[in-house]
């Protein structure tokens, strides 16, 4: 790639390939049967990631990953129900967030940024607060790439009869989850993630019993899953103006996809490039923030370098001349910076970057060698 094409290191938007971006060079009719049928076969696609065609709808949506959240939580949480929040990160905090503003009841349970949370906490949470009905969890917390055991989470709440939502955007696509192994509500996720589209649609896997009970739940019209499935269900169309292009990009995407060899491929040349990226930067003397048992191989955080020449903006603009855009950390008590291993790159680009970053440290007289 040419500097004037940089290659995205970051967790979303991140690099395509050249047959997603040619994708997006057609105009679509939204209302065109070709159209509809486009986005007929993008959710039966998603839907076979998480074998969740016999149990559950995907509601594709316009806008980013958080749009889809909000709508879920809008739309199956009832204005009744109460939401334990479960936070190691921003995205977590987010979410609490989106509870307050749309005024559904909720409590939270934060660890720090480099713990994940335990069953054994869940489980104590909800034996303590009967007025719990659903409970909302970040698979991986992008801001720092740390994965949360969600088999074992999702266990004890199906165990105390409660619901599951989980922000899986960091993570669906390329770290397996299998709706009928693992019991939830709803799996958010969107098209400019692991399934490297471009950002624009979010889409929420929603239990068909669910989803059909949420009727009224709504606080938006826009953001309505329950009316925007039932209008698709019955048109075969978006109920107010679709992101052709998105949908389009995404649909080639899920091609290139599955000839990779879909989730098992996916994860492991992501897997590759984090590895890369770790033995590579390693050498640097520049320290991951996660130990790698709870590493997820989507977005890595290192701790900035302790020198005082050192400053992230200048740090940035010089990687990014070289052709490598990062990630400013999202820590509040640490510096640091995160480099995503997600996009169409691979293990060989992972190592040029680093490679870039070291000269750019020498450049900076941060490092030596």
């Amino acid at each position: 790639m040419s500097i004037a094409e940089p290659i995205l290191l970051t967790p979303g938007p991140l690099t395509t390939s050249a047959r997603t971006r040619q994708a997006m060079m057609i105009d679509w009719g939204s209302w065109d049967d070709r159209f509809n049928q486009l986005t007929a076969s993008l959710c039966e696609q998603l839907l076979a990631i998480i074998n969740g065609a016999a149990t559950h709808h995907c509601v594709p949506l316009q806008g980013s990953g958080t749009f889809a959240v909000e709508a879920a939580i809008g739309t199956l949480v009832p204005r009744d129900g109460k939401v334990l929040v479960l936070i190691n990160g921003a995205y977590g905090k987010r979410l609490a967030k989106i509870c307050e503003v749309l005024g559904r009841s909720f409590s939270t349970f934060e660890t720090a940024e480099d713990e994940p949370t335990t069953a054994a906490d869940v489980d104590r949470l909800l034996r303590a607060d009967a007025g719990i009905t659903h409970v909302a969890l970040i698979h991986c917390e992008t801001s720092t790439g740390i994965l949360n055991p969600l088999p074992e989470i999702a266990h004890v709440i199906s165990q105390h009869g409660k619901r599951l939502i989980i922000d899986a955007m960091s993570s669906f696509g390329a770290l397996p989850v299998d709706a009928q192994q693992v019991p939830f509500d709803a799996l958010i996720a969107a098209s400019g993630k692991c399934l490297e589209g471009v950002p624009g649609m979010g889409f929420v896997f929603a239990r068909k019993e669910s989803l059909t009970a949420a009727a009224g739940n709504s606080h938006s019209l826009a953001m309505d899953l329950y009316d925007q499935h039932a209008y698709m269900a019955k048109t075969g169309q978006w109920r107010f103006t679709p992101p052709t292009h998105v949908v389009a990009a995404l649909h080639e995407a899920l091609l290139q996809y599955n000839e990779e060899g879909g989730l098992p491929a996916r994860h492991a040349r992501y897997a590759a490039n984090c590895q890369a990226l770790m033995e590579e930067m390693g050498k640097l003397g520049l320290r991951s923030f996660l130990p790698a048992a709870i590493q997820a191989p989507i977005i890595a955080t290192f701790h900035a370098p302790k020198d005082p020449r050192y400053a992230f903006k200048e740090f940035y603009e010089r990687v990014k001349a070289k052709g490598y855009i990062l990630y400013p950390g999202k820590l509040t008590q640490v510096e640091t910076f995160r480099v995503g291993c997600i996009g169409h790159v691979q293990p060989s680009e992972m190592r040029e970057a680093v490679a870039a970053i070291a000269e750019v440290l020498r450049e900076m007289e941060v490092l030596e060698i």
